[in-house]
């Protein structure tokens, strides 16, 4: 079964609490994850950032989205119990509590006009299904998609030699080559044919990796990886990069798996990712930070 939205979280949340009993948000998580038959993969499935469970988030935001209506309240760190309005709503048997439900009680309303969404824009049906953690990722990613394919094009542009060299600057970016020196001294410099260069595998040298770089508009097959193969073997080395602008057919990955030598294959679209992700060729121009209540903070103990 799929990972269910935020809002088809509701109902079933508040039938949990249903019983007046104070619940516990993990013991909560995995009643709901039982009634939703949830898989141990879907369970651990993250949002883009990686720093969360999509299912916990979107639990997490039913429940925000429930105490901020007044259907629910925190009794305390951890726990939530049902209100005497939730157990109204639920004795009206709806067929489903969303935000269309909520908006019927004043306080979720004011909770909805300081989102900062503008009345003016229309949400799709499927952002209305998804978190502000969700939404945000999205248009996180959208952005970077957009980078990634322009960064691509910019890359395409550029002349072989500028292109073996950015290369470098990203692998001494991700910690290989010692210094951006060494590293510049070793491209270029092997003159065996199909390989490129050869780059530190850390500061101290204990071993070498030897490079191919292709700026190509075409799939790089079998045999451009053959060769690089062969030419790692006269060399008696035992690992290589191999880096194209372009994409590699399934028989050129299947040989890479087939082989002793350690080959590692980047395609255009992962060595955009790489780029950005190592600020090669890209520049900040915003950061934010997504704050949430330390809930530690407002204790006793933290408060002297």
């Amino acid at each position: 079964m799929a990972i269910p939205d935020y809002q088809s979280v509701m109902l079933p949340f508040l039938r949990i609490l249903g019983d007046k009993k104070e619940h516990h948000i993990r013991e909560t998580l995995e009643t709901l994850a039982k009634e939703f038959n949830l898989s141990d993969q879907e369970r651990k499935e993250l949002l883009p950032s990686g720093v969360d469970f999509v299912f916990n988030n979107r639990v997490g935001w039913a429940r925000t989205y429930l105490k901020k209506a007044g259907l629910l309240e925190y009794s305390k760190r951890g726990y939530q119990r049902i209100t005497d309005r939730g157990l109204e709503a639920l004795k009206q048997n709806p067929p489903e509590v969303n935000v269309k439900f909520l908006k019927q009680f004043p306080e979720f309303i004011e909770f909805q006009t300081v989102k900062p969404k503008s009345e003016k824009q229309e949400e799709s049906e499927d952002e209305k299904n998804k978190t502000p953690e969700e939404l945000l990722e999205l248009s996180y990613q959208e952005l970077n998609d957009q980078l990634a394919g322009d960064l691509l094009k910019q890359i395409k542009s550029i002349p072989p030699n500028l292109f073996e060299r950015i290369v470098i600057k990203l692998l001494v970016a991700m910690g290989y080559g010692g210094t951006l020196k060494d590293a510049g001294e070793a491209i270029g410099k092997t003159g065996d044919e199909g390989i490129d260069g050869v780059i530190k595998e850390d500061r101290l040298g204990l071993d070498a990796i030897y490079i191919q770089a292709k700026r190509w508009e075409n799939t790089v097959g079998r045999p451009e990886i053959q060769k690089f193969a062969g030419a790692l073997q006269r060399q008696r080395a035992r690992k290589g990069i191999f880096i194209t602008t372009s994409d590699f057919s399934k028989d050129a990955q299947d040989f890479t798996s087939k082989i002793d030598t350690k080959i590692v294959l980047i395609d255009g679209k992962q060595l955009a990712k790489l780029m950005i992700d190592f600020n090669v060729g890209v520049a900040t121009i915003s950061n934010y930070q997504v704050k949430k209540i330390d809930s530690d903070f407002f204790s006793e103990e933290a408060l002297g």
